[in-house]
């Protein structure tokens, strides 16, 4: 088999393989387009309006001058883990390049994997992993960012669904790696 024939078989396969997963993705936004309503615009725009960079910045630099002693070791820890998981997630965003279900298909801008899921499912994990008794919370609130961008019709479901997934993968790790030099609020451990 000549290699390009040995690579147009791998470009089939792949068609192959994710034909169900985008039927699926397509199903799932055809169902949720169907639950929108006017009078949950205004709090899903609200949701995903959490997950973008001011907001989060905001936050973090309020969890730094107001959560006592461990808050800034806690917005630092925060950054760090928010750090590589962007750079995870734009990174495969320009080589998918899977255009956004509402029809936009800026490679820049493309839809999977969703980066305001994996930095809500990061900051779920280092925030609750901080407030323990408040991470379900955490979680609840990170959910519902990754589900208002799939009612918002920015994303599909596998989209936010692989977007977590990174966020807590790379989140984990990066806390991990944190937390074993004694840069958290954290002992060693």
């Amino acid at each position: 088999m000549s290699p390009a024939s040995h690579t147009l078989a791998r470009f089939a396969l792949g068609l192959t393989l994710l034909a169900p997963v985008d039927r699926f993705d397509r199903d799932v936004q055809r169902v949720v387009q169907g639950w929108r309503r006017p009078a949950l615009e205004a709090p899903m725009r609200a949701a995903s309006g959490s997950g973008r960079g001011v907001p989060v910045l905001a936050g973090l630099l309020a969890v730094a001058l107001v959560s006592g002693p461990a808050g800034p070791a806690t917005a630092r820890v925060a950054i760090a883990v928010l750090a590589p998981v962007n750079l995870v997630v734009e990174g495969i965003k320009w080589s998918v390049d899977r255009p956004r279900p509402d029809g936009d298909p800026r490679r820049a801008n493309s839809s999977f994997p969703s980066s305001h899921a994996a930095n809500a499912a990061a900051l779920a994990l280092v925030f609750g992993r901080r407030w323990r008794r408040l991470a379900p919370g955490f979680w609840l609130l990170a959910t519902l960012v990754g589900f208002s961008r799939v009612y918002l019709n920015r994303h599909f479901l596998t989209d936010v669904l692989c977007g977590a997934v990174i966020g807590v993968g790379l989140g984990w790790s990066t806390y991990r790696w944190f937390r074993a030099r004694g840069w958290t609020w954290e002992a060693k451990g």
